[in-house]
């Protein structure tokens, strides 16, 4: 079946680069240049993708992705932002975006990112139905997670970033194998959409996210999930 892709951006040439090459793979795409076109759009049809442009007239990508996923609409957003800060980035990322890509970027590897959430999304729980580290506890079945019995909620992305962690107790975590693990990708470079994430998830996992007392920072490697016994 021909996936659609929703192309959302008001710059004709980054919507005709991305269109081409977009249907140049098969894929079936529809435009929007503006917000509330994309917002209406989304809504009334059933995409496979979401290329989302931050900047846009009426709506900004923000609150598209933020009335969206008010609405369930659960279709994977990749944000196409000229945007460079991390606080940026991890608003996006916590309004429920999936991705992000700075502009300028490679067609190419905006293709190479939707197959990665693809895959990612295809990516089957574990058997185990419950797994804990101290006052942190994940439900497999439901995908509930608990800090101190008070639940949060995640992305999917903090969700499997957050499972693995637990699955690797006191295990420094390289970002390649982060990388590889959850976006199943080696994009070289990109270690970056690890930090953020990791940044994102301790926002909602600690007292203190400049002071993580669970999520800790590697120096040189990456980061470890401290084990904590109660």
């Amino acid at each position: 079946m021909t996936q659609k892709v929703l192309v959302v951006d008001d710059e004709p040439s980054i919507v005709t680069l991305l269109t081409y090459n977009l249907e140049k793979e098969g894929y079936q795409t529809d435009v929007a240049e503006d917000g509330e076109t994309a917002y209406q759009l989304a809504l009334k049809e059933s995409y496979d993708f979401i290329l989302l442009d931050w900047m846009l007239p009426k709506l900004d990508g923000m609150e598209v992705v933020k009335k969206l996923r008010q609405q369930h609409v659960e279709t994977p957003i990749i944000m196409l932002t000229a945007k460079e800060d991390t606080i940026d980035r991890i608003i996006g990322l916590e309004m429920g975006a999936d991705d992000y890509m700075v502009k300028p970027f490679s067609p190419r590897e905006v293709i190479a990112r939707m197959k990665a959430i693809q895959r990612r999304m295809k990516t089957t729980s574990p058997v185990k139905n419950e797994i804990q580290n101290g006052p942190i506890v994940v439900h497999m079945d439901t995908k509930q997670v608990f800090i101190s019995g008070k639940e949060i909620s995640l992305r999917k992305t903090e969700y499997k970033l957050l499972l693995c962690f637990l699955q690797h107790l006191d295990e420094p975590l390289s970002r390649d194998y982060l990388l590889e693990k959850i976006w199943h990708t080696d994009f070289v470079g990109e270690s970056r959409i690890v930090d953020v994430h990791v940044s994102a998830l301790r926002e909602k996992i600690e007292e203190n996210p400049k002071k993580p007392q669970y999520l800790q920072t590697v120096r040189g490697i990456g980061y470890r999930m401290v084990k904590i016994d109660e």
